[in-house]
């Protein structure tokens, strides 16, 4: 899920921090997540993002069309990234390749656990769980 970074999901991001992991994804891992893992909300139902028609059909009247806009409205977090990101269903991730470390698992990130925010090296994370 994307979230519009501000005041407020700074503070939420802290509190949550000693179990999940976040950071600024880069254009390419935002298509990647898209393409292979997206699935779209259409009538309160679940489906993949094979083509082009099912962004439009749920997002076509603001100007959204394709894989390519949608992107597009997500990483410039643009007037309609609200819409956008709830028409995409959470991604399913799988497991890191090479899994996580059972040590570092609950240890923040700055201190060599995975916890915590990453910053750019979220990429490397998604790119091992797609």
């Amino acid at each position: 899920t994307f979230v519009k970074l501000n005041e407020a999901t700074i503070r939420m991001l802290r509190l949550i921090e000693p179990y999940c992991t976040y950071g600024y994804p880069t254009r390419a891992t935002v298509e990647k997540l898209v393409y292979k893992r997206g699935f779209g909300k259409l009538n309160k139902q679940r489906i993949p993002i094979a083509e082009n028609s099912v962004i439009e059909a749920g997002l076509g009247d603001v100007g959204i069309r394709c894989t390519a806009d949608l992107v597009h409205e997500i990483i410039t977090v643009g007037p309609e990234f609200k819409r956008a990101n709830n028409f995409l269903w959470p991604f399913k991730l799988s497991s890191p390749l090479g899994g996580f470390s059972s040590k570092t698992k609950l240890l923040h990130f700055m201190e060599g656990g995975e916890a915590g925010a990453r910053g750019e090296e979220i990429n490397k994370l998604v790119k091992k769980m797609i």
